[in-house]
């Protein structure tokens, strides 16, 4: 396709930062709003970006958006859901975290607790927990991938399979409307399942930016939670998942929850 100089450098704004929005760009190129919607979607008619509500996220199809992009996606979203979790999680607890950058959020939330016991296939989330005396980390064996500090594999689920934990916080790529939890890579998907099998409570934590995206592999179902704690949930039918099969829904750009 042939790109103008200002559908260019948001394209690559958007490779770097792995989203964009309208209101942001307007802003940076002294243009409308209507202006940056039409190179939007001139963008994603051309499969260079995949809309979403107020802007566009970078990959499209079945690609993952770069590990330290996706942390400044939806950063203060993820911030406020990681708080929200952590206030579930008593002190004295046993838990499972798993790789994600809003399962990273919860871990940085969790640093006032005491005495729990944590075990993660997440290098990040045990690096950043393992100076503090209260919390006892448990990292699983494994290949590491090098992208993201994930560890997966055979091993992985087969070390998960030891523990029968108080809760798990897990996280997910995409969020089908059907209610399909969904991701990337298989290996990880394998892990995450182990996760949910051997937790007696499961926290799902995700920004609504998953809702607009998709991947190939699917983890489980959302009624195989207990909790679902998202900044906004804009789907009615993911509402009544939640509450047809008692999943807790909790909205923190909301305020409130339900279920």
């Amino acid at each position: 396709m042939y790109l103008t100089g200002r559908q260019a450098e948001i394209l690559d704004l958007a490779r770097t930062e792995g989203r964009v929005l309208v209101e942001d760009l307007a802003a940076r190129f002294s243009v409308t709003p209507q202006t940056i919607r039409k190179d939007l979607n001139d963008l994603c008619d051309n499969k260079a970006l995949t809309r979403i509500h107020g802007g566009a996220l970078f990959p499209s199809g079945n690609e993952n958006v770069k590990y330290e992009a996706r942390r400044s996606i939806a950063a203060p979203e993820k911030q406020a859901i990681g708080k929200a979790a952590a206030a579930m999680i008593p002190d004295n607890s046993s838990l499972f975290i798993n790789i994600g950058t809003t399962t990273e959020a919860v871990s940085e939330a969790l640093l006032d607790h005491k005495e729990l016991m944590v075990i993660t296939n997440n290098i990040n989330v045990a690096n950043r927990l393992r100076g503090f005396p209260s919390v006892e980390v448990v990292i699983t064996g494994g290949v590491v991938r090098g992208a993201d500090g994930g560890i997966v594999g055979e091993a992985t689920v087969d070390f998960i399979r030891q523990f029968k934990v108080d809760y798990a916080v897990i996280g997910a790529s995409a969020i089908d409307h059907d209610g399909a939890l969904l991701d990337f890579d298989y290996r990880e998907v394998k892990v995450a399942q182990a996760i949910i099998a051997n937790a007696r409570h499961v926290i799902l934590v995700s920004d609504s930016t998953k809702f607009e995206r998709t991947a190939p592999v699917r983890i489980g179902h959302l009624s195989q939670v207990h909790t679902f704690i998202t900044d906004r949930c804009p789907l009615d039918n993911i509402r009544d998942i939640c509450a047809s099969q008692d999943v807790r829904l909790i909205e923190t750009s909301a305020g409130n929850a339900s279920g």
